[in-house]
């Protein structure tokens, strides 16, 4: 066959397609395909980015938001701490008061009123009144007279001989009261111990 003949047999078969010009029709399609397929992925993947600028920036300022709140309610509670240290001893000291104005009418009676047994039972009474205010805010005195000595809850200033071996490491006498508060130690009982 001749050239002629082969174009011409390529004519002749219309039914038969040439390989070639198939492969090339299949990779234009196929490039079309891939670039309809890249611009849908790149508009899809801008609108993707899009959506996650504009879900960081919410959450960002949602964060903000929560940081301040949290600096506002700090502020707020350091406040409420000062207020509360500032006013915690009103109570008590207003509690106080009738005690003090008490000891003020004493104070000023004059002299000759001062050696009475009335005038010794009113400083009675205001002592009494006095730490009955205390123990109704929780002020307890420990109880150390004849006690075992514990240096957890007592404060040996001397050591005196014991006038019987039973008083031997007990506490003789009491200098200065211990006091608790509501079960906390506030001040150790001042001691004489005996050995």
């Amino acid at each position: 066959m001749s050239k002629e003949d082969k174009d011409t047999g390529l004519q002749e078969n219309p039914g038969q397609a040439d390989p070639k010009a198939e492969a090339a029709e299949q990779n234009d399609q196929q490039t079309t395909d891939n670039q309809t397929t890249e611009q849908e992925n790149t508009s899809s993947g801008e609108e993707g980015l899009a959506q996650l600028k504009a879900e960081k920036e919410e959450l960002k300022d949602k964060y903000l938001r929560l940081l301040a709140e949290f600096e506002n309610f700090k502020k707020r509670n350091t406040r409420e701490r000062i207020d509360l240290l500032n006013t915690a001893a009103q109570d008590t000291l207003t509690a106080l008061l009738p005690a003090l104005d008490d000891f003020d009418r004493a104070v000023n009676l004059p002299d000759e009123q001062k050696n009475s047994p009335a005038f010794q039972e009113g400083i009675q009474l205001v002592h009494h009144k006095l730490n009955n205010i205390l123990r109704q805010r929780g002020l307890e005195v420990m109880d150390t007279n004849g006690a075992a000595f514990d240096p957890e809850y007592h404060e040996a200033l001397t050591e005196i001989p014991a006038p019987n071996d039973d008083m031997k490491g007990k506490i003789i006498d009491t200098v200065e009261k211990g006091y608790t508060l509501k079960g906390k130690i506030i001040r150790y009982a001042k001691v004489v111990v005996g050995k």
